[in-house]
């Protein structure tokens, strides 16, 4: 029988690690349960000891776990061997190939021992037990092991997988409740340790064997497709020729499809954009003598925003027809050919609507930017849109142009009314590889759990967006790497390093923002922190809208 013991050496090692010993335990563990009629261990047995009543499917599982033997021990061994050593190198321990083998000797007897459909009956003495070595003190803990009648069918795959624990149901109360996993997710970040160590091959020999592990026993599909997007990231990381990392993907019509998806769908992103439109209405009514209302905006995120504001406009004009120009910038990002239907599909609406709309299509460099280039007229309320829109603009750290600060620059030159922000809070620019994996596992992870809640499932539009942002922030670098998000003190040093000044949205907004979201979208959350209104799940922020002047 295995001992399992627990020391001051081995309390040290990684969490993932203790798991991969536990399973071995339990693969040990059941192979002494599964054989019948007799107490002698599996590996004691001949085939022609076997009893003449065995099942055929009996007969092929302990055939299995036979198969298992051999690297279940010397995964044994090295574990042992690891925990009493006096001077711990600081390496991670790691077998890969053991482990795959003794995980699928594992699986298939669980597989074949399910298909049994045999009334035959588990005898198990009363008496038997697992024994636990606790280092703390001599003191052991005899734990008997449950009968298994064919009435009462105890789920011993289930009770080795996760515990005992029922697996979580996708409904949204299980949701609310379930707290996010350490497993997988401490392997994945010993990998990314690894590659910012400069220890490839140690990476690479991780990431493969997670890769045969079966992800059945994570709680909920979100977090299964967010443990999928982070290994091809990591991979592509370690070996970009075989795994291409995404670049030119983002700058192609089905991302923006798949973000105008995600748009739609999230109540953060979707309140990031109705927020910009209350601080663009609100500059636009501090002006009331003007009926023109210009908006300066760098690609058009998020075509929705711009029919909000139409109807809120024709909501307020009285007599006179209120007129809206759009001024809209063409780049790698945002073709001149589709903002241009874009344009289209908008005019149709707001002639509809009875609002008179200006829509423009300019493509320059930013650095020849002016009033005069960007039509602008005076007596008009100019107001500048950014939302997600800074983030993907190298700044210092990637050239020495900096287009960043330089289109800050550029817009205090125009002298905007207001300028609405609008990005994703993420510590995913400057930060160190090790620090941005983990940043990218955490939002991203929250994010799809949080679309997981409010509608059953994952689009396969917004899976998309989701894992080309993911790659290409964690597998690239330089001017390729094209997601580069920042928190919002970050954002607020560098506006008010470019001479702008905020203008909080106010708390009022804040609230009735969270009272639209407490009856219908339990777990999100609104709050008004330090000028911005922050909109999160359970507790993480995920998008965060401002307005500067």
């Amino acid at each position: 029988m295995w001992k399992f013991r627990t020391t001051s050496h081995s309390s040290s090692l990684p969490l993932w690690h203790m798991t991969l010993s536990f399973t071995v335990l339990s693969l040990d563990f059941y192979s002494l349960i599964i054989t019948e009629q007799s107490r002698r261990p599996l590996w004691s047995m001949e085939r022609s000891a076997w009893p003449k009543n065995l099942s055929s499917i009996r007969k092929r599982t302990i055939q299995d776990l036979l198969h298992g033997q051999n690297p279940t021990k010397k995964l044994a061994d090295l574990f042992d061997a690891h925990s009493q050593t006096s001077n711990d190198t600081g390496q991670p321990l790691f077998a890969g190939h053991m482990v795959v083998n003794v995980l699928g000797s594992f699986s298939n007897t669980l597989s074949l021992s399910s298909s049994d459909q045999s009334d035959e009956v588990l005898q198990v003495q009363s008496n038997a037990c697992v024994r636990s070595e606790v280092s703390e003190g001599s003191e052991s803990i005899n734990t008997p092991l449950p009968r298994k009648t064919s009435n009462t069918r105890t789920r011993l795959d289930q009770n080795l997988i996760d515990g005992g624990h029922q697996r979580r149901s996708s409904d949204q109360k299980s949701i609310l409740d379930c707290q996010l996993p350490v497993w997988p997710r401490q392997p994945l970040m010993e990998a990314a340790a690894a590659i910012s160590e400069d220890r490839a091959d140690v990476a690479w020999q991780i990431l493969t064997c997670l890769s045969a592990m079966p992800l059945y026993h994570v709680s909920s599909y979100s977090e299964q497709r967010l443990i999928e997007f982070m290994l091809s990231a990591l991979k592509s990381r370690v070996s970009p020729v075989n795994n291409p990392p995404p670049v030119v993907e983002l700058f192609t019509e089905d991302h923006l499809l798949s973000a105008q998806s995600l748009y739609d769908l999230s109540p953060c992103f979707k309140l990031g954009f109705l927020a910009a439109n209350i601080s663009i209405l609100k500059a636009a009514s501090e002006q009331p003598s003007s009926e023109k209302l210009h908006v300066i905006d760098f690609g058009i995120s998020c075509e929705e925003q711009y029919r909000g504001l139409l109807y809120e406009l024709s909501k307020r004009q009285a007599c006179n027809q209120s007129i809206l120009k759009i001024t809209t910038l063409a780049d790698g990002f945002n073709g001149e050919e589709r903002l241009r239907m874009v344009g289209d599909r908008l005019s149709e609406l707001a002639a509809w609507m009875g609002v008179g709309l200006v829509f423009n299509v300019v493509s320059q460099k930013l650095s020849e930017l002016s009033r005069d280039l960007l039509d602008c007229e005076a007596g008009e309320v100019l107001v500048v849109n950014l939302a997600f829109k800074l983030y993907r603009m190298p700044d210092e750290s990637v050239c020495l142009e900096n287009p960043r600060d330089e289109l800050l620059w550029c817009l205090k030159g125009l002298a905007p009314r207001v300028v609405t922000l609008v990005e994703q809070e993420m510590n995913g620019n400057t930060a160190p590889f090790k620090v941005r994996v983990g940043e990218a596992m955490a939002y991203y992870g929250t994010l799809l759990q949080s679309i997981q809640f409010g509608y059953g499932m994952v689009e396969s539009g917004v899976e998309e967006w989701v894992s080309r942002k993911l790659r290409n922030m964690v597998a690239c670098e330089g001017r390729e790497r094209v997601e580069r998000c920042e928190v919002f003190g970050k954002w607020r040093a560098r506006m008010e390093m470019a001479g702008f000044e905020l203008k909080p949205l106010g708390q009022h907004v804040a609230q009735s923002f969270k009272a639209r979201l407490a009856t219908s979208n339990p777990g999100f959350t609104v709050k008004e922190e330090n000028g911005g209104v922050c909109f999160g799940w359970r507790g993480r922020t995920l998008t965060v809208a401002s307005a500067w002047r």
